[in-house]
């Protein structure tokens, strides 16, 4: 008798599919219809004027730009010349606990780098500003990126310099 309705099941269990191989003729054919077959060629668009060239910047924004310049360079000579003053103080901290005069001082000194640094990252931020509004306004952007550059390279040297000395302790 178990054998019987071990046989019995899979019969049972076929069933309901049969009833879904109904006759083909009560669908649509799947095959391509004469509307969607693609026929005839595209013509390329005649071509139009050159496009214009970018705009030149204007004299405001040459004087920003030298500007931005100026006081990057400016946070940058004042990092590097207390670059020096930190080494020192980080080098005497060297090894000391959390709970010493010297480590505090030594953060103070990593705080004024940042401090320095931050001045001549603010430059750089108005730089990116400055791109993007010359590239919404199709403006000539090489001044802006040669600036963005300068600034960017005084960037790269505080980073290095503020990696090396987080890493003395």
């Amino acid at each position: 008798m178990k054998q019987a309705l071990i046989r019995l099941v899979p019969l049972v269990l076929a069933a309901p599919l049969a009833a879904c191989a109904g006759g083909s003729a009560d669908y649509p054919s799947l095959a391509i219809r004469d509307a969607e077959r693609v026929e005839g060629t595209f013509e390329p668009a005649p071509a139009t004027e050159a496009p214009a060239p970018p705009a030149v910047p204007s004299a405001d924004l040459l004087q920003r730009l030298s500007q931005l310049r100026t006081e990057a360079a400016s946070a940058h000579r004042a990092f590097t010349q207390a670059v020096p003053g930190a080494r020192r103080t980080i080098e005497a901290a060297r090894g000391a606990g959390v709970e010493t005069n010297s480590w505090a001082a030594a953060q103070v000194a990593l705080a004024d780098l940042d401090s320095h640094r931050s001045r001549t990252a603010v430059a750089l931020g108005d730089l990116d500003l400055i791109f993007a509004d010359a590239t919404l306004a199709f403006e000539l952007r090489e001044p802006i990126a040669d600036a963005h550059g300068q600034v960017a390279d005084m960037i790269a040297q505080e980073d290095a310099i503020l990696a090396e000395l987080r890493g003395a302790f």
